[in-house]
């Protein structure tokens, strides 16, 4: 008689509030790398969805390209820092359980080392899911605790990411992390994203994804040309650049995302993605 196989265990993942977010990215990020015409290619995040015990479809409706779209933004700038910047070290913000050093690791050689930065939670999930690597870093604790700063060596460059952190913070400390950040790092780089002031009106209120899931409160956001201005209001960023995103899936699909981010009167309505260089 032969005995069945045991279906490999699973790792269980307890998280909530704004922590929990990085499943929901993770779930939609997975969702397309899976398909046959998908527009990122991410065998990791598809490998993490399948070894974590959750009910992922509490989130409601996956098949979307924005998570990957956001995803596909971010690694493009941080390849044009790596360009120049080889043996940088990339910071990654609130990283939850983005998958974007696998995605990178073998670009510019190689030679680049990795920091992520997340709250215990997270980073005791990723520890249990994800391979080791000596060129990763981790810091176990809030974006907003500073400490993780005196990690870095500067002294190659350095590349910070903040993808979907800068939203759930309070104005006052979204600004202070920012200015932080051009005060230690002068020559290096950040990229962040913001929602439109009326998506975050509406998560303020209770947007939900599905009956079972309420999306969290977002205190913060800017317009492209808000952002454009802290060229003027924070010292130490020597220049601002409107970051484009990549193209999506579909002719009309793309057709629109080209309008919306190059005509002005879209601005107001539009998701920021920025790209601050310290001087």
């Amino acid at each position: 008689m032969t005995s069945t196989p045991r279906p490999e265990s699973k790792v269980d993942a307890v998280l909530s509030g704004v922590s929990e977010t990085a499943l929901l990215t993770l779930q939609v990020r997975a969702s397309e790398a899976r398909r046959p015409d998908a527009i990122i290619d991410d065998p990791m995040a598809v490998t993490l969805v399948d070894k974590i015990d959750y009910d992922f479809a509490k989130f409601g409706y996956a098949r979307r390209q924005d998570m990957a779209i956001r995803a596909l933004a971010f690694d493009d700038a941080t390849r044009t820092y790596l360009r120049d910047h080889p043996a940088a070290t990339v910071v990654a913000l609130a990283e939850g359980l983005q998958t974007s050093f696998w995605r990178l690791s073998t670009h510019a050689g190689g030679k680049f080392r990795w920091l992520t930065v997340d709250l215990p939670p997270i980073v005791e999930l990723r520890n249990k899911l994800l391979p080791q690597s000596d060129r990763v870093e981790v810091a176990a604790q809030s974006a907003l605790d500073y400490g993780w700063m005196d990690r870095v060596d500067p002294t190659d460059g350095v590349f910070i990411t903040a993808e979907g952190l800068l939203m759930y913070l309070q104005p006052t400390e979204a600004m202070a992390l920012i200015t932080e950040c051009a005060k230690r790092f002068p020559g290096g780089a950040m990229m962040f994203d913001l929602p439109p002031s009326w998506f975050a009106w509406i998560a303020r209120r209770g947007m939900r994804t599905s009956m079972r899931y309420k999306v969290p409160p977002m205190p913060f956001s800017m317009s492209a040309s808000e952002a454009a201005k802290l060229v003027d209001v924070v010292p130490g960023v020597r220049a601002v650049h409107d970051v484009a995103l990549p193209a999506g899936r579909g002719r009309v699909f793309n057709a629109a995302l080209w309008a919306i981010q190059r005509i002005p009167l879209f601005d107001p309505v539009r998701p920021a993605f920025t790209l601050l260089e310290f001087g």
